[in-house]
């Protein structure tokens, strides 16, 4: 009897690297503002922005590398490394109001892009 054999990167599968990118590069995105805001005394929506740009950068390096190992994680990867934005979507009453929703939407198309272009990079080296 065959089993079907589960791709996994680093013994983790797709899902797991998608739910730990998500919980990481939200901590990162929080870390990150803190230390500029505080520390660097940049103008508060300075370093939102800047924050969220490199969280984006994150999430978009992270959909591309796991959807090349595993293609056929394409469907769900963007959706799990995108929690921490599309929670914030629907939570936030001023999600719509600020600019903050060009961040997060930018960065959805983004992580979009970086997985179609992992799972066609995938596709072809498996062939």
């Amino acid at each position: 009897m065959k089993t079907k054999e589960q791709k996994s990167l680093f013994g983790i599968p797709s899902w797991g690297l998608s739910l730990l990118t998500a919980l990481l590069s939200t901590i990162i995105l929080f870390v990150l503002a803190s230390l500029l805001i505080y520390r660097m005394r940049i103008p508060e929506n300075i370093s939102e922005g800047i924050a969220y740009i490199i969280y984006d950068i994150i999430i978009v390096i992270a959909c591309f590398f796991i959807c090349r190992h595993n293609p056929k994680s394409i469907w769900y990867v963007p959706i799990l490394c995108n929690t921490g934005g599309i929670i914030s979507a629907i939570v936030e009453p001023t999600f719509w109001i600020t600019s903050l929703w060009i961040f997060i939407c930018g960065g959805w198309v983004l992580s979009l892009i970086g997985a179609i272009s992992g799972a066609m990079v995938g596709a072809l080296k498996n062939n």
